[in-house]
Protein backbone atom coordinates (compact mmCIF):
# COMPACT_ATOMS: atom_id res chain seq x y z
CA UNK A 1 0.00 0.00 0.00
CA UNK A 2 2.84 2.44 0.90
CA UNK A 3 4.75 2.10 -2.35
CA UNK A 4 1.32 1.96 -4.79
CA UNK A 5 0.78 5.48 -2.37
CA UNK A 6 4.28 6.81 -3.28
CA UNK A 7 4.26 5.79 -7.10
CA UNK A 8 0.51 7.66 -7.59
CA UNK A 9 1.27 10.65 -5.65
CA UNK A 10 4.88 11.72 -7.42
CA UNK A 11 3.57 10.94 -10.77
CA UNK A 12 0.89 13.55 -9.92
CA UNK A 13 3.11 16.18 -7.92
CA UNK A 14 5.69 15.78 -11.27
CA UNK A 15 2.90 16.12 -13.87
CA UNK A 16 1.46 19.63 -11.52
CA UNK A 17 4.96 20.53 -11.05
CA UNK A 18 6.26 19.62 -14.30
CA UNK A 19 6.17 23.43 -15.97
CA UNK A 20 7.94 24.85 -12.12
CA UNK A 21 10.85 22.30 -12.37
CA UNK A 22 11.98 23.32 -16.00
CA UNK A 23 11.26 26.99 -15.30
CA UNK A 24 13.65 26.35 -12.11
CA UNK A 25 16.27 24.49 -14.29
CA UNK A 26 16.78 27.22 -16.49
CA UNK A 27 17.09 29.77 -14.15
CA UNK A 28 19.97 27.28 -12.92
CA UNK A 29 21.62 26.83 -16.43
CA UNK A 30 21.55 30.82 -17.00
CA UNK A 31 23.21 31.36 -14.11
CA UNK A 32 26.76 29.67 -14.69
CA UNK A 33 25.56 27.46 -17.66
CA UNK A 34 26.12 24.00 -15.60
CA UNK A 35 23.73 21.24 -15.16
CA UNK A 36 20.93 22.22 -13.03
CA UNK A 37 21.32 18.83 -11.56
CA UNK A 38 23.18 17.35 -8.57
CA UNK A 39 23.51 14.02 -8.19
CA UNK A 40 23.82 13.68 -4.26
CA UNK A 41 25.72 10.56 -2.94
CA UNK A 42 23.45 9.12 -0.48
CA UNK A 43 22.56 6.09 2.05
CA UNK A 44 19.60 4.40 1.48
CA UNK A 45 17.68 1.31 2.76
CA UNK A 46 19.41 -1.22 4.61
CA UNK A 47 22.93 0.80 3.82
CA UNK A 48 22.66 0.49 -0.18
CA UNK A 49 24.26 3.76 -2.27
CA UNK A 50 22.15 5.95 -4.03
CA UNK A 51 22.18 8.87 -6.16
CA UNK A 52 19.65 11.60 -5.17
CA UNK A 53 18.44 13.78 -7.48
CA UNK A 54 18.41 17.69 -6.54
CA UNK A 55 18.18 20.67 -8.18
CA UNK A 56 21.48 22.53 -8.02
CA UNK A 57 21.30 25.10 -5.28
CA UNK A 58 25.84 25.64 -4.87
CA UNK A 59 28.40 26.77 -7.05
CA UNK A 60 29.70 24.00 -9.37
CA UNK A 61 32.07 21.67 -6.89
CA UNK A 62 30.37 22.77 -3.77
CA UNK A 63 31.02 19.32 -2.23
CA UNK A 64 34.81 19.34 -2.42
CA UNK A 65 35.02 22.14 -0.04
CA UNK A 66 34.96 19.18 3.08
CA UNK A 67 32.09 21.16 5.13
CA UNK A 68 28.65 18.74 4.79
CA UNK A 69 26.40 21.11 6.94
CA UNK A 70 24.84 24.10 4.95
CA UNK A 71 23.83 27.88 6.90
CA UNK A 72 21.74 29.77 5.72
CA UNK A 73 24.64 32.27 4.57
CA UNK A 74 26.83 29.79 3.26
CA UNK A 75 28.75 31.16 0.52
CA UNK A 76 28.73 28.39 -1.83
CA UNK A 77 24.80 29.13 -2.53
CA UNK A 78 24.37 30.91 -5.85
CA UNK A 79 21.23 33.44 -5.89
CA UNK A 80 19.16 31.50 -7.62
CA UNK A 81 19.98 28.50 -4.68
CA UNK A 82 18.65 31.12 -1.99
CA UNK A 83 15.19 31.02 -4.00
CA UNK A 84 15.53 27.29 -4.21
CA UNK A 85 16.09 26.28 -1.48
CA UNK A 86 13.85 29.37 0.82
CA UNK A 87 10.65 27.17 -1.24
CA UNK A 88 12.02 23.37 -0.69
CA UNK A 89 12.33 23.10 -4.68
CA UNK A 90 15.28 21.28 -4.53
CA UNK A 91 13.38 18.45 -2.78
CA UNK A 92 10.95 18.18 -5.46
CA UNK A 93 13.38 16.36 -8.19
CA UNK A 94 13.50 13.46 -5.60
CA UNK A 95 9.94 12.30 -7.11
CA UNK A 96 12.14 10.67 -9.50
CA UNK A 97 14.02 8.82 -6.97
CA UNK A 98 10.79 8.03 -5.49
CA UNK A 99 9.31 6.69 -8.83
CA UNK A 100 12.29 4.42 -9.16
CA UNK A 101 12.20 3.21 -5.44
CA UNK A 102 15.10 4.53 -3.98
CA UNK A 103 12.84 6.93 -2.09
CA UNK A 104 9.66 6.76 -0.29
CA UNK A 105 7.70 10.29 -0.24
CA UNK A 106 7.67 9.69 4.04
CA UNK A 107 10.55 8.40 6.00
CA UNK A 108 13.82 9.83 7.71
CA UNK A 109 16.08 12.21 5.18
CA UNK A 110 18.62 10.45 3.05
CA UNK A 111 22.11 11.26 4.93
CA UNK A 112 25.84 10.96 3.54
CA UNK A 113 28.10 7.95 4.46
CA UNK A 114 30.88 9.85 5.54
CA UNK A 115 29.49 12.38 7.41
CA UNK A 116 26.39 10.74 8.60
CA UNK A 117 25.96 7.25 8.55
CA UNK A 118 29.56 6.13 9.57
CA UNK A 119 28.55 8.32 12.92
CA UNK A 120 25.50 6.65 13.53
CA UNK A 121 25.18 4.67 16.74
CA UNK A 122 23.41 1.11 17.45
CA UNK A 123 20.07 3.05 17.62
CA UNK A 124 20.50 5.68 14.88
CA UNK A 125 21.40 2.39 12.31
CA UNK A 126 18.00 1.22 12.38
CA UNK A 127 17.17 4.26 10.27
CA UNK A 128 18.30 2.39 7.65
CA UNK A 129 15.38 0.06 7.80
CA UNK A 130 13.52 1.72 5.88
CA UNK A 131 13.12 3.61 2.74
CA UNK A 132 14.75 7.31 3.05
CA UNK A 133 12.41 9.98 2.23
CA UNK A 134 11.65 13.60 1.22
CA UNK A 135 9.74 14.25 4.16
CA UNK A 136 9.25 13.39 8.04
CA UNK A 137 8.33 15.01 11.08
CA UNK A 138 11.91 16.55 11.32
CA UNK A 139 11.82 17.66 7.68
CA UNK A 140 9.15 20.13 8.76
CA UNK A 141 10.30 20.69 12.59
CA UNK A 142 14.27 21.57 10.83
CA UNK A 143 13.27 23.41 7.92
CA UNK A 144 15.10 25.84 9.15
CA UNK A 145 18.19 24.19 9.37
CA UNK A 146 20.12 26.41 7.62
CA UNK A 147 19.00 29.54 10.05
CA UNK A 148 20.02 27.28 13.19
CA UNK A 149 23.16 26.45 11.88
CA UNK A 150 24.31 30.46 10.66
CA UNK A 151 27.26 32.18 12.24
CA UNK A 152 28.20 28.69 13.42
CA UNK A 153 32.60 28.14 13.20
CA UNK A 154 31.86 24.36 13.27
CA UNK A 155 28.36 24.31 11.49
CA UNK A 156 29.00 20.13 11.12
CA UNK A 157 29.46 20.17 14.95
CA UNK A 158 26.38 22.06 15.76
CA UNK A 159 24.46 20.13 12.96
CA UNK A 160 25.53 16.56 15.02
CA UNK A 161 25.10 18.58 18.51
CA UNK A 162 21.89 20.83 18.35
CA UNK A 163 20.17 18.72 14.99
CA UNK A 164 20.94 15.31 14.42
CA UNK A 165 19.79 14.35 17.69
CA UNK A 166 16.41 15.29 17.56
CA UNK A 167 16.40 13.85 13.75
CA UNK A 168 17.36 11.35 14.77
CA UNK A 169 14.27 10.47 17.42
CA UNK A 170 12.25 12.20 15.41
CA UNK A 171 13.11 9.27 12.31
CA UNK A 172 12.53 6.43 14.93
CA UNK A 173 9.68 7.60 15.93
CA UNK A 174 8.23 7.44 12.67
CA UNK A 175 9.69 4.54 11.99
CA UNK A 176 7.80 2.95 15.32
CA UNK A 177 4.53 4.11 13.99
CA UNK A 178 4.50 4.09 10.21
CA UNK A 179 0.82 3.64 8.27
CA UNK A 180 -0.66 5.11 5.38
CA UNK A 181 -2.65 7.52 7.33
CA UNK A 182 0.43 8.67 8.96
CA UNK A 183 1.94 9.11 5.92
CA UNK A 184 -0.67 11.09 4.43
CA UNK A 185 -0.71 13.87 6.95
CA UNK A 186 2.65 14.31 6.64
CA UNK A 187 2.59 14.89 3.42
CA UNK A 188 -0.66 17.16 3.68
CA UNK A 189 1.28 19.16 6.82
CA UNK A 190 4.45 19.45 4.68
CA UNK A 191 2.67 21.44 1.83
CA UNK A 192 0.88 23.09 4.87
CA UNK A 193 3.95 24.34 6.42
CA UNK A 194 4.53 26.49 2.88
CA UNK A 195 1.66 28.62 3.96
CA UNK A 196 2.06 28.39 7.24
CA UNK A 197 5.26 26.87 9.05
CA UNK A 198 3.86 27.63 12.58
CA UNK A 199 0.69 26.10 11.77
CA UNK A 200 2.28 22.89 10.50
CA UNK A 201 4.70 22.82 13.65
CA UNK A 202 1.49 22.92 16.17
CA UNK A 203 -0.05 19.81 14.16
CA UNK A 204 2.98 18.33 14.68
CA UNK A 205 3.29 18.26 17.98
CA UNK A 206 -0.64 17.69 18.50
CA UNK A 207 -0.02 14.84 16.25
CA UNK A 208 2.83 13.37 17.86
CA UNK A 209 1.42 14.03 21.51
CA UNK A 210 -1.61 11.63 20.11
CA UNK A 211 0.95 9.21 18.88
CA UNK A 212 2.31 8.70 22.45
CA UNK A 213 5.42 10.79 21.83
CA UNK A 214 7.46 11.70 25.15
CA UNK A 215 7.35 15.38 26.39
CA UNK A 216 10.39 16.64 25.20
CA UNK A 217 10.49 15.69 21.59
CA UNK A 218 6.39 17.52 21.33
CA UNK A 219 8.05 20.80 22.94
CA UNK A 220 10.95 20.37 20.76
CA UNK A 221 8.09 19.94 17.26
CA UNK A 222 6.99 23.58 18.63
CA UNK A 223 10.54 25.00 18.03
CA UNK A 224 9.57 27.48 20.68
CA UNK A 225 12.73 26.76 22.35
CA UNK A 226 16.14 27.47 22.43
CA UNK A 227 17.80 24.41 21.03
CA UNK A 228 21.05 22.64 23.26
CA UNK A 229 23.33 20.01 22.65
CA UNK A 230 22.15 16.50 23.91
CA UNK A 231 23.70 12.93 22.88
CA UNK A 232 22.21 10.92 19.46
CA UNK A 233 20.42 8.43 20.25
CA UNK A 234 21.71 5.37 21.63
CA UNK A 235 24.72 7.47 23.09
CA UNK A 236 25.92 8.74 26.90
CA UNK A 237 27.53 11.62 25.48
CA UNK A 238 27.67 14.62 23.71
CA UNK A 239 28.98 14.60 19.73
CA UNK A 240 32.51 15.94 20.03
CA UNK A 241 34.98 17.49 17.65
CA UNK A 242 36.75 14.46 18.22
CA UNK A 243 34.10 12.72 16.79
CA UNK A 244 33.97 14.51 13.57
Amino acid sequence: MKRLFDIFVACAILLIIGPLLAAVCLMIWLHDYHSPFYFAPRVGRGGKDFRMVKLRSMVVNADRTGVSSTSSSDMRITPVGHFIRRFKLDELSQMWNVLIGDMSLVGPRPNTRTWGTNLYTEDEMRLLSVRPGITDFASIVFADEGEILKGQDEPDLAYNQLIRPWKSRLGLFYINHQNIFLDFSLVFLTAVAILSRQRALSNISRLLKRLGAEPDLVRVALRQDHLVPVPPPGATAIVSSRHL
